[in-house]
């Protein structure tokens, strides 16, 4: 009788036999990409829009951007906004320190509101001491400070609650909020499906009014940066979004004042002295 165990044994043995010696190969090394600056972002887990958006805001020579997804509740409220602070920690250590970042951003700019833009900065201080870092809300304070703008015009998803607490963190950094309109969605998940057309149309009816002098489009989740040249054609005033302003902010953090066209007015500014 054959014995079927010696037969599999004497195959493997020739398949060692057949197998070719594995040469040692020499190889030169450089800075790898990202060789200009590195970008750490943390995307919360319902996003589906800022990854996208974000790889054509900083496609420029020798710009990588590396991502860690945090994780949220896709239902924004004061309450869900706050656990965040959380796992802030946890997704900023998946981020690891050679990587050599020269600039981290959190991607939620409610998160921020509730959570507080110090609190934030203090979290990633603590993970990734001596990088500097950003999120919507401040990048947007540093954007409309570039852009000259002081009377506010915002759009927002949000429930009423949460988009009061925005228009205060405005206001106490002096910036007049004149105008607000928002889409009252709670689902990130939803909002991440409102289509470009809307935005649109969302950024004009609020930015008519003459008692704006520029727009700021806030949540990651919204698809708003191709809008933006479109938005500041019709209204001739500046216009700037949650992604489109994070993207713009780290850059500037990072050195890089590299100037896009079909980005809107902000791609051509560099960070004002004294901004955030």
């Amino acid at each position: 009788m054959l014995d079927k165990r010696n037969v599999g044994a004497g195959a493997a043995m020739d398949m060692d036999t057949r197998q070719a010696r594995i040469e040692r190969l020499s190889f030169t090394t450089d800075q790898g990409a990202g060789e200009r600056a590195r970008l750490g972002l943390l995307v919360l887990e319902s996003d589906q829009t800022m990854e996208w958006e974000f790889r054509t805001l900083t496609d420029l020579p020798g710009v990588s951007v590396y991502h860690a997804r945090l994780a949220n509740d896709v239902t924004v409220t004061p309450e869900t906004l706050g656990r965040m602070a959380d796992e802030l920690p946890v997704a900023a250590r998946l981020l690891p320190d050679y990587l050599g970042l020269d600039a981290i951003g959190y991607g939620c700019t409610s998160g921020a509101t509730i959570i507080g833009e110090d609190r934030v900065a203090e979290i990633f201080e603590g993970i990734h001491p001596g990088v500097p870092s950003t999120n919507p809300l401040t990048a947007a304070k540093a954007a409309l400070k570039a852009l000259g703008v002081r009377r506010l015009g915002l759009v927002t998803p949000y429930s009423p609650e949460v988009t009061e607490a925005m228009q205060a963190r405005f206001i106490a950094a002096e910036i007049e909020v004149t105008v607000v309109g928002s889409f009252y969605e709670e689902s990130d998940f939803s909002v991440g499906k409102i289509d470009a057309e809307s935005i649109l149309e969302a950024a004009l009816k609020v930015g008519r009014s003459a008692d704006v002098d520029g727009v700021f489009i806030s949540c990651t989740s919204l698809r708003a940066a191709s809008i933006i040249d479109a938005a500041e054609t019709t209204l001739a005033k500046p216009v700037t979004a949650s992604n489109h302003a994070l993207a713009w902010h780290l850059l500037r953090l990072a050195g890089i004042n590299d100037t896009r066209t079909g980005a809107g007015r902000l791609f051509r500014k560099p960070l004002t002295p004294g901004a955030l």
